[in-house]
């Protein structure tokens, strides 16, 4: 094959000679060479670039168009094949691939969407979607992510569904914390916001018109099955569900509370904010200060129509009353003014309670139905109970009774029993107890009260005894005092005092007379002597 040097001396050497014979001496090669190189040059092919051969697919090239057309340019190269290979081609696998791959990339050159860079204004648009978040205590969360487009600051909310109060609390948290309204808001068609499209127009929902029109905002959908027209928002939910919702990719333990998943999103969205946005050079909380100077205030009340029913919390008891039953609330809002409404049916009917203060509507509650004489109560809403009947617990009123408390648990534990078992004289044993810490040591005596009254022993010379018997014990808890028998001994009476019985010790020899004894104890004599 001739280099692109040669091929132009060539060309140069038939431009000189005008004849094919001519420039073949010169150049050094056939005149069929010459030919060959003159003709591509007429034809308008580049230097060196071969000449294109027929090829077997080539007759089946319509068909693939007309595949690749129909399929929107998704159709697999060896689905064409098999089906070439039906039409009787006969070339190989390779070829298709190849003749494949040209027919897409032409398709995908004449029906690629091209994208304008989206040059925004401050204070215009905020987009919101939503994503499926966690899974808390069996029921589903959603996480509700917002995006203003010129500064890029995202917030991201946990709600609990996608219901009309749900989302306008959502909407209302959002600008609060965003410090103003914009004047467009761009979501997706949700029924809370579009009822149906007729003629391609949106027909958009009531209770949603009258939200923008509290907060002074236009609401605007994207086209249906369209995310790339809210693109920002979609980013937004793709990032949180990845640093939020737990996965195998980043290992995230599961929440146990929804007041986890709250923390954790507050935490997200700090520290997106905070971080220098790659298309803007700059961090988004610090571009959201001077948006906030085109955005329009947002009303000190919240649009509060959707949220229900209002009721009023107990002053004492934090409880509200709805439909003859009573649900409890956090005992923080005490006195203050709630919405209650219904939300879904039959066995997942729930009755929200919703609180509106100075950071916007929060969702406090979330009962099951109630019935009258059975209120629905969650512990976390009341403080600490106080001790009562049940759970009292030794409390020091005078200096004698703060000294026998202070020895410990177990006097703590002796009084409450001793107390409960009416034993008598119990400030005559307590300061006989303090007496006694001054010479075994306050852990000792709070050792031996802790005994005494696990087993009942509130008799006034039980504490001593319990004392003396454990100074006495030794460290593998024998008693010190107590004679056992060991291995190399045996506490057993021995034989060795009868080994001389039976033997002759010599004559008797009485001096004087003997006295005078028993009958018994003559017997016992007369036996021994014989």
């Amino acid at each position: 094959m001739k280099s692109a040097e040669e091929i132009m001396k060539i060309l140069e050497a038939y431009d000189l000679t005008e004849s094919l014979r001519g420039a073949a001496e010169l150049a050094g090669c056939s005149h069929h060479t010459v030919a060959a190189h003159v003709a591509a040059r007429d034809a308008g092919r580049g230097v060196g670039e071969p000449a294109a051969r027929a090829r077997l697919v080539d007759e089946f090239l319509p068909k693939i168009e007309e595949w690749v057309e129909r399929s929107h340019g998704k159709i697999r190269a060896d689905r064409v094949h098999a089906k070439l290979v039906g039409l009787g081609y006969e070339g190989a696998e390779r070829t298709t691939r190849r003749a494949v791959a040209r027919v897409r990339a032409a398709y995908r050159l004449g029906n690629v969407r091209v994208h304008r860079p989206w040059v925004t204004e401050p204070g215009m648009w905020l987009q919101y979607d939503f994503g499926d978040g966690p899974v808390i205590g069996g029921a589903r969360t959603v996480l509700f992510c917002a995006w203003l487009a010129w500064s890029r600051f995202r917030v991201v909310l946990p709600i609990r569904d996608k219901t009309a109060p749900s989302v306008f609390a959502a909407l209302d948290v959002t600008l609060r914390r965003l410090g103003g309204a914009p004047t467009y808001v761009l979501t997706d068609n949700e029924k809370t916001v579009t009822v149906e499209h007729v003629a391609g127009i949106a027909v958009r929902n009531p209770a949603m018109v009258a939200w923008g029109r509290h907060y002074g905002v236009t609401l605007a959908t994207c086209v249906p099955a369209d995310p790339a027209t809210k693109g920002g928002s979609e980013s937004t939910v793709k990032i949180a569900k990845a640093d939020l919702v737990p996965t195998e990719a980043n290992l995230l333990a599961e929440y146990e509370t929804f007041a986890e998943l709250e923390a954790a999103c507050e935490a997200f969205c700090d520290q997106v904010n905070a971080r220098v946005h790659r298309a803007t050079r700059r961090a988004p909380v610090e571009m959201l200060a001077q948006e906030r100077a085109r955005l329009h205030p947002v009303p000190a009340a919240a649009h509060t129509v959707a949220f229900g029913l209002t009721r009023q919390v107990g002053v004492k008891t934090p409880m509200v009353t709805f439909e003859g039953g009573q649900y409890s609330v956090p005992h923080t809002l005490l006195g203050q003014a709630v919405w209650v409404r219904v939300h879904g049916a039959g066995a997942g009917e729930r009755v929200v309670i919703v609180h509106v203060g100075p950071g916007g509507p929060v969702e406090v509650a979330r009962h099951a139905r109630a019935t009258p004489g059975s209120p629905r109560i969650e512990d976390a809403h009341f403080p600490p109970a106080p001790a009562g009947a049940l759970g009292r617990t030794p409390t020091a009123k005078t200096t004698a009774e703060a000294e026998f408390l202070a020895l410990g648990d177990g006097a703590r534990l002796w009084l409450a029993e001793a107390a409960a078992a009416g034993t008598t004289k119990i400030r005559v044993k307590m300061a006989a107890a303090v007496e006694l810490a001054k010479l075994f040591g306050a852990g000792e005596v709070n050792w031996a009260l802790g005994h005494a009254a696990v087993h009942g022993r509130f008799a006034e010379a039980d504490l001593p005894s319990i004392l003396d018997h454990h100074a006495g014990a030794r460290p593998d808890g024998q008693d010190a005092r107590t004679h056992q028998a060991g291995e190399a001994g045996s506490l057993t009476q021995g034989t060795s005092a009868w080994a001389a019985f039976g033997t002759s010790t010599g004559p008797v020899v009485e001096v004087g007379p003997a006295p005078a004894v028993g009958a018994h104890e003559q017997t016992a004599r007369a036996g021994v002597a014989s």
